[in-house]
């Protein structure tokens, strides 16, 4: 049970990469660590070479859990939903900043004089 647990959390972190690659307010350093994995799984040269097939996976894992287990806190705020998508939100929306407004109270009139 425990195995399927890890399993499906290891499984949504991998899907919140996604949306933290997407993100503007994530460091730069924490997408270049994740570009770097990705680089490294494509790449030909590994550290330990593809001739020793079941053992040649080891080192792409082992940089994969490493990658995952640095940036949790992170990607744990995407698939838990701590982060709001406002791209949806305001898509197709003007947005005007530096702008300075007053909001005025409305008087209302009584009903008699309607």
């Amino acid at each position: 049970m425990q195995f399927i647990i890890a399993f499906n959390i290891l499984f949504k972190r991998l899907k919140a990469i996604r949306f933290l690659l997407m993100d503007k307010e994530v460091h730069l350093w924490k997408k270049a660590l994740i570009v770097a994995g990705i680089g490294y799984l494509v790449l030909p040269f590994d550290l330990i070479p593809q001739v020793l097939f079941p053992i040649a996976w080891m080192d792409d894992l082992v940089l994969w859990i490493w990658i995952l287990w640095v940036l949790r806190k992170t990607l744990d705020k995407y698939w838990m939903g701590e982060t709001e998508d406002y791209s949806k939100k305001y898509k197709d929306k003007e947005v005007i900043d530096d702008v300075e407004y007053e909001v005025k109270e409305e008087t209302k009139k009584p009903r008699s004089e309607e």
